[in-house]
């Protein structure tokens, strides 16, 4: 195989084609395009930019954006905020209320022993002899 030269790549990339679209049954000349490789190439990069950006932009100004995973609105993450700390002090309050209940049953049944305080309280006398108000 013979190497390609940079010259002989950049001629290729030049030389002109005609495109002849012909009607079939009178052989009349529909449509004739003048082309080269360069001027297909930056057509068809042109089309995919073009829908390459028709597409991000109908993502991202549409309602289609809340399919896309991970991606919410501030007000959805907010709310997920708000319902997590709810669901948490839900949690610490019925975990308190499991253990008043247990406490309470074990009391009721006498499994505890509870203790009692002896300690003598000193009340100050009034002048009276008898104990303050």
């Amino acid at each position: 195989m013979a190497k390609l030269e940079a010259g002989s790549t950049l001629r290729r990339l030049r030389n002109r084609y005609r495109l002849v679209v012909m009607n079939d049954d009178t052989y009349e000349e529909v449509v004739t395009f003048r082309l080269s490789r360069t001027s297909v190439y930056i057509a068809f990069s042109s089309i995919f930019v073009l829908l390459v950006g028709l597409t991000v932009a109908v993502v991202v100004f549409t309602p289609l954006r809340y399919y896309i995973p991970g991606y919410g609105s501030a007000r959805i993450g907010r709310e997920y905020r708000q319902l997590k700390y709810l669901t948490d002090s839900l949690q610490k309050q019925v975990s308190y209320q499991s253990e008043y209940i247990e406490s309470v049953k074990s009391v009721l049944d006498g499994s505890v022993e509870l203790k009692r305080d002896t300690t003598k309280l000193e009340l100050p006398q009034d002048e009276y002899g008898g104990a303050g108000k």
